[in-house]
């Protein structure tokens, strides 16, 4: 509704006339308005903070802590991450590179690029800086390792190529089927069956049914194929290259002395002669007439699953045979 009009009597002019504010009249009247409007609009905004800003901010805290619970799941993976590469580096430097006479890949190659701080100065001004600067420097780092283990390999597969006869007398696959056998007894110090006495076990015994096939690992001949005490019917086998391999506990030897063989040939059947509790084969890689951890010399015929649990298998069973 329209402000009414006022009007005044001025006895000069016997009239009414019509009476107009001053300019503070005006100022004070804006001011008042805008004083009244600005409390409106506080009230407003208090009120909708109350109803929804608080519902907000209950969520933005419940979505930080989701994510830190993420964050700590990464890292963790990373880690894992990290580890598997680090066994692989391990067997790269101390089983494929020493078999191919190469020197193990250097530090510098593996960590070069790393530690440098300033990389990471950008997160420092965020929340969880520390936690979020950790996973930057470990996926640097598992990138850098991919990429030197990439290289690596490389350089194997070419050093391969001209060391193809080298690879074919090197013992690279399993003695008995996957599928025929169970893994009784690892590689190193176990408790003799029969003597009762703690002993070095240089080998692997593969428990198998009595007649189960026994293959060459490498190509080579056969140094001797005959009974030999508390191995019983046993073969050795002589790949060059300072390799041998030892077959034990044989219920039947396919092979002669001086006979040449291929990888994989059938050379014999699980038994449980010589110093045995039940059939099985004895098996033993040797370089330099020195006894290794067969479990090293499997990469040619089983899957990485396989391999796993090979190692796990080899490392876990302590029921020793002969």
């Amino acid at each position: 509704m329209a402000k009414k009009a006022q009007y005044t009597y001025n006895p000069s002019t016997d009239n009414y006339e019509r009476v107009y504010p001053t300019l503070k009249t005006r100022l004070l009247r804006i001011c008042y308005c805008m004083l009244w409007g600005a409390l409106v609009w506080g009230i407003i905004l208090g009120v909708s903070w109350l109803f929804f800003g608080f519902h907000n901010e209950t969520y933005i805290i419940k979505e930080n802590g989701t994510l830190k619970g993420q964050y700590k799941v990464l890292e963790s993976r990373l880690n894992s991450a990290l580890d598997i590469m680090e066994d692989i580096r391990d067997r790269d430097d101390n089983f494929y590179r020493v078999m191919m006479q190469m020197e193990p890949v250097k530090d510098t190659r593996c960590f070069a690029g790393l530690g440098n701080e300033d990389k990471y100065k950008n997160l420092q001004g965020l929340s969880d800086a520390d936690l979020l600067t950790r996973l930057s420097q470990n996926i640097d780092l598992l990138e850098r390792q991919i990429y030197t283990q990439s290289n690596s390999f490389d350089e194997l597969c070419r050093n391969a190529v001209d060391q193809r006869d080298k690879l074919r007398h090197i013992p690279s696959i399993l003695p008995i089927n996957i599928s025929d056998y169970s893994m009784s007894s690892g590689y190193g110090y176990r408790k003799d069956p029969v003597e009762g006495t703690t002993a070095f076990h240089a080998g692997l015994d593969f428990a198998a049914p009595m007649g189960t096939p026994v293959y060459a690992t490498a190509d080579g001949v056969v140094e001797a194929a005959e009974r030999a005490g508390g191995y019983g019917n046993k073969i050795d086998l002589s790949h060059g290259y300072n390799y041998i391999t030892r077959y034990g506990h044989l219920s039947k030897i396919d092979v002669k002395p001086g006979q040449s063989v291929k990888r994989g040939e059938k050379i014999g059947e699980v038994g449980s002669t010589g110093k045995s509790t039940g059939p099985h084969l004895h098996y033993e890689v040797r370089f330099k007439d020195e006894p290794q951890n067969p479990v090293n010399y499997y990469f040619l015929d089983v899957t990485p699953q396989q391999y796993q649990a090979i190692i796990d298998a080899a490392e876990n069973a302590g029921h020793i045979m002969d």
